[in-house]
């Protein structure tokens, strides 16, 4: 019991401070305030007084200024701009890689000689050696083509074999002899492999691939475009940017001299003249601040277009050449829409890839079937060679019986046994390497085989994983294509909205440019006529130059705005009359 009242007790302590800890602490005095010790950091700063700097760029000479067309821009980025490149390098690549996936079918020559010796023994009579062994000598030569056929799936082999044997085999009859052999085999699927196998799956995908790479190469030269647009209209901008700070210190030193003539005839106070200074050093700043501007977006101009780091226009100054004015495109949403869904290259992407996840499916799915295959094999042979000296063992044994018959026939006034005449053979074996080579050309001896093989897998979960694998996989691409479509559309849209916004905002910007011209000019003549303040007319000057800049921030706009519609609508290499090649 005294144990719960503790927790309790603890608890409550605990939530008591929580609901102190959460009530706003009351704010020091005024009083307490000013005793707040303060860091002394650089007191009584002071910037020294220094000459304006020139109206310079850092590694660019002014003297050598180069008027650039925005179509000169794109074609110097499509041939020197290293994406491109890269772009144009991958499809050269494909290419190697389709060529690589046909040379499957290249055929193959296979050669082969040697001499061979080989000494036997021999451990029976009828083994036909002398001393106890045989003796052979031979010179062979082969020579195999083989290959796969690109229709239907087979594959062929061609065997040549030719071969000068000598012996000292009694059996043997011809020594040495030149025996030669002819021999066609071909192996043709019926079922599995018929339609499709690996080596013609690999060649459409190569095939496909190449596609690929030419939709990539094209969505890099849109992007390229795209990019070197927007370069090209913010160096305009800041081109224009940096005249209108100039003209304001111009207005505001011409304001300056007005407010002295004004101040001698003693129509204003010294101060105003001050604060007329002050406001030319502040469009000074203004003036640099520009200039920089000026500088990074010529830089990022030339990094796009410029060849290498060496180029000779890193040191020219670039002038744009085209007006800032361009025709707004007149497209409807429906029509953008359809525009993109034809020339987006992220599309033709996602076909190919369609493409190549149906070879996947028809190839996958033909190795789910049992294999059977024709096979047929034609061959012919030739012989020819020199007959041996040697007496046949068979017959020698038999000579000095004859003799010694015969001898006891003429004694006995009988007739001698007939002569048994030797063994004779074919004109057309007798003879040499080229007599064989006319007998097998001749296809007097020739064998054929053609039978069927069949291979019936048990079970193949191999080949249905990965058919189930490639149907997947198509469902994926699918369902990736529906989001790719999708976000098309919101980019058309909003590339679309961007572009009209930016139209009015540009008929809003003139407007504004040319009230705040009016007022400044008003302002001067009330000047003049002594019912204005110096105040007044510096602060419509200023509004002046703001309205400028929004002018020239809304025409860019606008610019990068179309830019940005053609290359949603994947158009842009259409509307600028670009032919890009990637060989």
């Amino acid at each position: 019991m005294q144990k719960r009242i503790l927790l309790v007790t603890i608890l409550a302590l605990g939530l008591g401070s929580v609901a102190t800890a959460q009530q706003p602490s009351p704010s020091p005095e005024p009083s307490q305030i000013q005793q707040l010790p303060v860091p002394s950091i650089a007191p009584d700063f002071r910037a020294p007084q220094k000459p304006l700097p020139e109206l310079n760029r850092v590694g660019v000479d002014m003297n050598q200024q180069r008027p650039l067309s925005l179509r000169e821009a794109l074609s110097m980025a499509l041939e020197n701009n290293k994406d491109i490149e890269v772009a144009r390098e991958n499809v050269r690549i494909a290419e190697f890689d389709l060529l690589g996936a046909k040379g499957v079918y290249d055929p193959r020559i296979t050669t082969t000689a040697f001499y061979e010796r080989a000494e036997n023994p021999i451990a029976s009579f009828l083994s036909g050696g002398q001393n106890g062994s045989v003796i052979e000598n031979d010179y062979t030569g082969t020579a195999r083509l083989e290959g796969q056929s690109p229709f239907l799936g087979g594959n062929y082999r061609l065997d040549f074999s030719s071969v000068r044997l000598t012996t000292n085999n009694q059996f043997t009859a011809l020594s040495p002899q030149y025996p030669t052999a002819l021999t066609f085999s071909y192996t043709q699927p019926l079922l599995r492999g018929l339609k499709i196998d690996n080596n013609r799956r690999q060649i459409e995908i190569a095939r496909k691939n190449l596609s690929l790479t030419d939709a990539q190469f094209r969505q890099r030269a849109i992007d390229t475009i795209t990019n070197v647009q927007r370069a090209y209209w913010d160096l305009v901008f800041s081109l224009r940017s940096l005249q209108v700070q100039r003209d304001a210190v111009t207005v505001a030193r011409t304001q300056l001299e007005h407010n002295k003539r004004l101040v001698r005839e003693g129509q204003l106070a010294p101060i105003d003249v001050v604060a007329a200074e002050a406001q030319i050093s502040t469009y000074e700043q203004g003036v640099f601040n520009a200039l920089e501007g000026v500088s990074r977006a010529e830089n990022n101009l030339k990094n796009l277009v410029a060849e290498n780091q060496k180029a000779p226009i890193w040191s020219e100054s670039l002038v744009p050449a085209d007006p800032v004015d361009l025709a707004v495109p007149n497209v409807s949403l429906p029509d953008a829409l359809k525009t993109a869904m034809e020339n987006r290259p992220e599309l033709q992407q996602s076909n190919v890839l369609r493409e190549i996840n149906e070879t996947d499916q028809r190839y996958f799915k033909d190795q789910t079937k049992p294999g059977i295959d024709l096979v047929g094999t034609y061959g012919v042979t030739g012989l020819a060679g020199s007959v041996s000296s040697g007496i046949n063992p068979f017959t020698a044994s038999n000579l000095e019986l004859r003799e010694r018959v015969n001898e006891l026939s003429r004694l006995e006034q009988l007739d001698p046994l007939p002569v048994v005449p030797p063994q004779t053979f074919s004109p057309d074996l007798l003879g040499g390497y080229n007599q064989s080579l006319q007998n097998l050309l001749a296809n007097r001896y020739n064998n054929f085989r053609v039978g069927v093989q069949i291979t019936l897998p048990l079970r193949n979960r191999t080949a249905e994983a990965q058919l189930g694998r490639s149907l997947v996989e198509g469902e994926r691409i699918e369902t990736q294509r529906e989001q790719l479509e999708q976000t098309i559309q919101v980019d058309v849209r909003n590339a679309l909205q961007a572009m009209r916004s930016s139209e009015a905002r540009l008929r809003a910007a003139v407007a504004t440019r040319e009230a705040n011209e009016q007022q400044f000019a008003s302002e001067q003549r009330k000047l003049d006529a002594g019912q204005s303040t110096v105040f007044l007319v510096l602060e419509r000057q200023t509004a002046l130059t703001e309205a400028r800049g929004r002018e020239l921030q809304a025409q860019t706009d606008l610019n990068k705005a179309i830019a940005d519609l053609q290359r949603a609508t994947g158009n842009a290499l259409t509307v600028n009359s670009i032919v890009v090649r990637s060989h």
